[in-house]
């Protein structure tokens, strides 16, 4: 019997079928061949015996949060408590489009700037849009309930950054658990601790622990220059075909930044992910 992973706790997988909903675990053969079942997966159950059988191709899957099959990827940034992060956001930008996933940024908490801060925030707002992001704020909740239909998504940012509280807001029988922000630490606490598939008009959407730190899992550093997407419009002008828009000579990347036509905080925080990035 064929069906879809839709929740995992501990060792117990959720599996929706046709027929309902089976409790499986994996088997353990499955780690002999470095199999690690997500959620998302479509897979082959034995319904009698509640195992997993087989573990069908994926199309793409992400390392945190753990979850295949993905459509798109809603990143919700704070804009304050927690400070917003255009690192965090920018890193998050690039794994997913290594990851060939749709990304869509929700920019939460925008009542609690004041006047000068909420033009300096809609300066990035506006740049992410200009470069082909659909970007929306949490208070345009009509607009995103119809970004789910017929996608698995999967909601992730920062700790802190309202993930939970926005999926509330968009159904309010959901009642997931939220928690305050820690002011001693400037982040939120972990307040969801497992990974499940949710049904949600119209289509399957994930919410997932929250995280602070990442690293780019299996990515090179053209990896991650060729996924800054609005470094692929200028490129070409580069003077070396394989420019990787660092120290070389007469690079259009570096000129578009000085003319502000690239965002200066884009630019540093790719500089940063090439120097500092971990392999894993």
């Amino acid at each position: 019997m064929e069906g879809r992973i839709i929740k995992l706790i501990s060792n117990d997988y959720t599996v929706l079928c046709d027929d309902g909903r089976h409790v499986c675990k994996s088997r353990g053969l499955f780690r002999n061949m470095n199999i690690s079942p997500l959620v998302g997966d479509n897979v082959v159950i034995d319904p009698i015996n509640n195992y997993i059988m087989e573990v069908k191709e994926r199309k793409n899957f992400l390392i945190r949060p753990s979850i295949s099959n993905v459509d798109q990827a809603i990143i919700v940034a704070a804009v304050k408590e927690p400070n917003f992060s255009t690192n965090l956001l920018d890193k998050l930008l690039v794994m997913i489009e290594y990851n060939s996933v749709l990304p869509i940024i929700i920019f939460s908490k925008l009542d609690l700037l004041n006047e000068e801060e909420t033009k300096n925030i809609e300066v990035y707002i506006n740049y992410y849009k200009h470069i082909g992001y659909e970007c929306y704020l949490n208070t345009e909740v009509e607009e995103i309930r119809k970004l789910f239909k017929d996608k698995i998504t999967v909601f992730t940012g920062q700790t802190g950054a309202g993930k939970s509280s926005l999926l509330n807001k968009l159904d309010i029988n959901l009642s997931i658990k939220t928690d305050i922000i820690s002011k001693s630490l400037g982040r939120g606490k972990h307040t969801t601790r497992h990974v499940e598939l949710l049904d949600m008009f119209g289509g399957l959407v994930a919410d997932t622990p929250g995280f602070s730190s990442m690293e780019f899992y299996g990515m090179s550093n053209q990896d991650i220059r060729d996924n800054f997407i609005e470094f692929n419009e200028y490129k070409e002008f580069c003077k070396y075909a394989d420019c990787m828009h660092d120290k070389e000579v007469d690079c259009e990347i570096k000129n578009k930044v000085k003319e502000g036509v690239i965002l200066q905080s884009r630019y540093e925080d790719y500089l940063n992910f090439i120097e500092k990035k971990v392999l894993k």
